[in-house]
């Protein structure tokens, strides 16, 4: 199968990998039945996981990893959830994507991989303090369609 990232693109990443502070772990859920994109999105995030040790990929099957998928909160395939590592610990940080990142989403996909390993939102004070006076549980979902 041809690469999905060429040369120049690999090196580009690996630039921008090369300030990953702690690992990160990528699981993958993808599903043997009626999955649009779920081989595309595999083979993406395996040639992206070969460019930096500190990055970890998991690949799950919605069905039969139902447990961990609901421990994830995955409810449909393709999906990417990144997580922060701690040693063998995977640090659930709450960001998935839902479908190939591809287009303008792979490079927030890159963003939200640097960030992950940072352990860090970059939110300002203000914010967080606003953040902490929530009552309930948000649900905050944002849409993107490919351009």
């Amino acid at each position: 199968m041809e690469k999905l990232l060429n040369e120049q693109v690999a090196g580009q990443i690996q630039q921008a990998f090369a300030d990953l502070t702690n690992p990160v772990q990528l699981l993958f859920f993808g599903s043997k039945e009626n999955c649009d994109y779920c081989a595309e999105t595999q083979q993406l995030l395996t040639e992206l996981s070969a460019l930096d040790s500190r990055l970890h990929l998991t690949i799950h099957d919605l069905k039969e990893d139902a447990a961990l998928a609901a421990q994830y909160r995955v409810d449909k395939a393709p999906v990417i959830v990144v997580a922060s590592k701690n040693g063998e610990q995977i640090i659930d940080l709450g960001v998935q994507f839902s479908g190939i990142p591809a287009g303008y989403e792979f490079s927030t996909l890159i963003n939200d991989i640097l960030l992950a390993s940072k352990q860090t939102t970059g939110l300002g004070a203000a914010t967080r303090e606003f953040l902490q006076t929530l009552t309930k549980p948000l649900h905050l979902q944002v849409f993107v369609t490919p351009t």
